[in-house]
């Protein structure tokens, strides 16, 4: 039996002629495209541990990244943008080391699409 937002797939054919917009708890969330795929893998590895399971113990815990590009401005007050987040991550930013070198241009597009995603 398939399933359609967790309900047997006979409540498809039952609501044919109506609006699923209103249903409660019936949300579809896209599949990650590959190059986000590949942007949550980086995230994974080389952010998730500072800026989510913060296991280096730092004293002053890094900014949450879910829903950023959701916000007007980064953590930091400066407009939320493609180019700021770039720089934030290649150079730096008050206590966050910069990591220039360490991402390929693909990467760092990859990075950025997933981060769009609001992180899911």
């Amino acid at each position: 039996m398939s399933l359609i937002c967790g309900r047997p797939a006979i409540w498809a054919g039952m609501a044919a002629g109506l609006s699923f917009a209103g249903v409660a708890g019936c949300q579809s969330v896209p599949a990650l495209n590959p190059q986000q795929t590949e942007g949550k893998h980086l995230y994974d590895v080389r952010c998730a541990h500072c800026h989510e399971d913060n296991d280096l113990a730092l004293k002053k815990v890094p900014p949450d990244l879910h829903g950023l590009f959701d916000r007007q401005t980064l953590p930091s007050g400066i407009p939320a943008t493609d180019i700021a987040v770039r720089q934030n991550v290649l150079y730096g930013k008050g206590l966050m080391p910069g990591f220039a070198g360490r991402f390929t241009d693909e990467q760092m597009a990859a990075l950025l699409a997933y981060l769009h995603t609001g992180l899911r």
